[in-house]
């Protein structure tokens, strides 16, 4: 039967799919932290899906308020007014930072997320020039590929007039060639060289990730987003905070990612662990940013039902739980088991990230930096034969990616601490 799936996928399925492993895992059922393949093998889940299960696998107290919905309303879009639809935009506005944020916009992806922040942006600026940071990355569509500054992920899209890059604060691999502190963070204020040099001098706002997701969990210094969003809005701009992967509390304690960084953005984008795995996209803004957007606009299967069902009940689920402060406190027994790691492989680079939010950077020698690619591979084929299951990213292939659902244990965290360890000797 597995060869049956694997042969129809090959066949039926657009080619340009990629699958992690060698021979691609086939998930057949999941609860909580853990997955199953169709070989009965057990894994500990430590990806979510990219980020998305962020209260585990069939949560039962999510899935319990779905099944109820689903028996009551599954589809009616947005030419209709629904409860669970307004029910959420509340919700919303009750947890965004500095109380303006508080129209959303409900879509089915980070894509469809961003191409609405970016269009309410130039609506409300007038005009149409973005700023993204080098090695992010926004999303599927033609737009969200055009300011997505890694080549891997942008090669099908054509390139965009108006859209130009900056910096981001990679301080692993400064591309100043400095070192932080002492470097006055050279990145964010090259900002503003980037605005005077590449764009009209007037432009519509700078789309970036808080802690960059598939650029390898790239975290920059708590100044960074304070001087970047301080020269955007001097030209005209307003500060697009893309949350698709570090909101819902990913980075402990707080809500939002831009919060870490003292950051109040004039629209935030996000998706993916907002419904725990039914496909969402949130932008939410100021009324004034907002009213800007012309009318008439739809989302036929935006703000589904069953979808803000499942939000809000993930959102309510995190605060019963009190999974902000756990967030935090399992975060750092995560880093602190990795950066024994990182002293015991040689292989290791860096461990960087937030919350249980972890990245391990892997290259071939600690002095050169030299990306380890095939290293990053290795480790994951040797994680899945271990139990668990990782992510991978970075412009070069060579970062570990480590996201387990915002509930999990200290004991898990022990035990996949010991399976990676194993990997890593295998």
């Amino acid at each position: 039967m597995k060869q049956d799936i694997l042969l129809a996928d090959k066949e039926f399925m657009f080619p340009a799919l990629f699958h992690y492993f060698q021979e691609p895992l086939v998930i057949t059922h999941a609860k909580d932290q853990w997955a199953w393949d169709i070989d009965g093998n057990q894994y500990l889940d430590f990806f979510g899906g990219i980020l998305t299960v962020s209260v585990g696998h069939c949560n039962s107290y999510v899935n319990e308020r779905v099944h109820a919905q689903l028996d009551k309303l599954q589809h009616a879009s947005t030419v209709y007014v629904t409860e669970p639809l307004v029910q959420l935009a509340r919700k919303i506005a009750s947890i965004t930072p500095g109380g303006k944020l508080t129209r959303s916009m409900i879509t089915n992806s980070g894509t469809e997320a961003n191409e609405t922040a970016i269009m309410a942006a130039r609506c409300y600026t007038g005009s149409s020039e973005i700023i993204a940071l080098r090695h992010s990355y926004h999303g599927r569509s033609n737009l969200a590929m055009a300011v997505t500054g890694n080549h891997a992920w942008r090669a099908a899209a054509s390139p965009l007039p108006g859209v130009v890059f900056a910096h981001n604060a990679y301080c692993y691999r400064c591309p100043f060639g400095l070192t932080y502190p002492s470097c006055d963070v050279r990145c964010a204020r090259d900002v503003e060289d980037v605005i005077r040099t590449t764009t009209s001098g007037r432009i519509a706002g700078l789309i970036a990730e808080p802690i960059q997701g598939v650029g390898g969990f790239v975290t920059p210094p708590k100044e960074y987003f304070q001087i970047v969003a301080d020269t955007v809005r001097k030209y005209g701009g307003v500060f697009i905070s893309d949350e698709v992967q570090t909101a819902w509390g990913r980075t402990g304690n707080r809500w939002f990612g831009c919060e870490q960084w003292g950051v109040t953005p004039d629209i935030i984008t996000s998706a993916k662990g907002l419904a725990n795995g039914s496909p969402i996209g949130l932008t939410v803004t100021t009324t004034e940013i907002a009213s800007a957007v012309p009318s008439p606009t739809i989302s036929t299967f935006g703000g589904n039902p069953v979808t803000s069902t499942a939000a809000l009940a993930v959102l309510e689920f995190i605060e019963q739980q009190k999974l902000l402060k756990h967030t935090a406190e399992a975060g750092a027994h995560l880093r602190a088991g990795l950066e024994e790691l990182q002293a015991k492989h040689p292989g290791i680079g860096e461990v960087r990230g937030m919350g249980l939010m972890q990245a391990m950077e892997l290259v071939t020698d600690k002095q050169t930096k030299e990306p380890a690619a095939a290293k990053a591979a290795a480790v994951l084929e040797a994680a899945r034969r271990n139990g668990i299951l990782i992510g991978k990213g970075g412009l070069y292939g060579n970062v570990v990616r480590v996201t387990p659902p915002l509930n999990i244990s200290i004991p898990d965290i022990d035990e996949f601490l010991k399976r990676l360890d194993r990997s890593f000797a295998d």
